[in-house]
């Protein structure tokens, strides 16, 4: 995408609408993590969307800015300065990355990087969820707020299920779908290892206690914004051109 498209008065109206999406998608659900302060949320599904349709730029400004304004809306200020840093090279990443689809003549790499990925990703939400997560916790959807108990074979069973559902991607899915998918897990662990870094070293607090929980809102919402993604390419396919 080249500045005059970046600037253009479509392609910010466009990342205004998405970066609005960001932030109710952030919003009207999310459930606190005590561990570290901060709290999952399905808004990463349109910060994907966004990069995938639309490219680096919208992206960057959809995912910072609407992610930015949800963590101040829910009344997580001491996050917003790092979410805006975050999620923009997030968003920024996955577009970039999309817009490069190179073409795979083999997908025997693409099937071991996912097995490698998804048992190394399953096994660190299984055990890292079941220590820091099990008992209570305290769920928000929307205004509301429940508190419920988490069984640790909860999070062993859920690990499992990631490791298979991620290892599956590269023997089930084309080239080209494994391809996105590699472009939004590097998107995702920029964002894992951003509030990795951010929480460890200038919050203080127990940032390994996050990643679980960042890798499984990366999955979310990939699992969201693929199947919308490929839905609105089949039916506009010009816009994987974007």
């Amino acid at each position: 995408m080249n500045k005059a498209e970046t600037l253009s008065p479509f392609t910010l109206a466009v990342a205004a609408v998405f970066a609005a999406l960001v932030c109710v998608a952030t919003i009207i659900f999310s459930v606190y993590v005590p561990a570290t302060k901060g709290f999952f949320n399905v808004g990463e599904s349109m910060v994907f969307l966004s990069a995938l349709l639309f490219g680096s730029f919208v992206g960057a400004f959809a995912g910072g800015v609407g992610s930015m304004l949800a963590d101040l809306i829910l009344g997580y200020p001491v996050y917003a300065p790092a979410t805006l840093v975050i999620k923009a090279c997030e968003g920024a990443v996955v577009g970039a990355l999309k817009k490069r689809n190179p073409k795979f003549s083999s997908k025997t790499y693409w099937k071991l990087f996912t097995l490698i990925f998804g048992v190394l990703a399953g096994f660190l939400l299984g055990w890292t969820g079941s220590i820091y997560y099990s008992g209570e916790i305290e769920l928000t959807l929307g205004l509301g707020a429940f508190t419920f108990c988490v069984p640790a074979w909860f999070w062993i069973f859920l690990g499992v299920a990631v490791a298979v559902s991620i290892a599956a991607v590269g023997f089930i899915a084309d080239p080209e779908l494994g391809w996105t998918v590699f472009s939004i897990m590097t998107g995702g662990f920029i964002m894992v290892l951003g509030y990795f870094l951010y929480e460890q070293f200038f919050m203080g607090v127990a940032a390994v206690a996050e990643i679980p929980v960042n890798i499984g809102q990366m999955i979310i919402g990939a699992t969201i914004a693929l199947p919308i993604a490929k839905i609105i390419w089949r039916t506009l396919p010009y816009l994987r051109q974007k």
